[in-house]
């Protein structure tokens, strides 16, 4: 009997457990706003000659390349090799890109596009009433933008028991 009462005295007079319990609340928002971008890439000059019954007294070619110019081309002269006899002749250029001359880049921006022949262009977005807050109660509010805009609002509520 006397175990037993050590045993429930025990039980009574142990000390309280300890929980280490924390509670965190946050509250977000973002809001981004597109800038404008251009993405320009340059098309190379390319020259072609075939033939067959053909015999060239000049061969063409490409111009030299120079800033702020085309390349340009000389046609390639020819003659027949038998007179009387079936030809083939075929000759072509692609006019590419000039360099640009003149192009002034600040602080990573360029001062005019030049007119390559692939461009994408993509406009800047536009806040127009983009908002976003957050009160002390930790409520957000969002309201939209114009085009080319987001808003993000985010809530997270921790709880960590150790």
């Amino acid at each position: 009997m006397k175990r037993a009462l050590f045993v429930l005295g025990m039980i009574l007079v142990a000390a309280p457990a300890h929980a280490d319990i924390s509670h965190k609340l946050s509250t977000s928002v973002q809001l981004t706003v597109d800038a404008a971008a251009s993405q320009a890439t340059r098309i190379g000059s390319t020259y072609s000659v075939s033939g067959n019954n053909i015999t060239p007294s000049t061969v063409g070619g490409l111009g030299s390349l120079t800033s702020g110019t085309a390349v340009g081309y000389t046609p390639t002269a020819y003659g027949l090799t038998t007179d009387g006899s079936a030809y083939t002749f075929s000759e072509s250029f692609i006019e590419g890109d000039a360099v640009p001359s003149g192009t002034t880049v600040s602080s990573g921006v360029i001062g005019s596009l030049p007119s390559f022949g692939t461009v994408t262009t993509t406009a800047g977005g536009v806040a127009g009433s983009l908002a976003g807050t957050v009160n002390s109660a930790g409520t957000m509010s969002l309201t939209a933008g114009g085009a080319g805009t987001s808003a993000t609002g985010q809530f997270v509520s921790e709880i960590t028991v150790k």
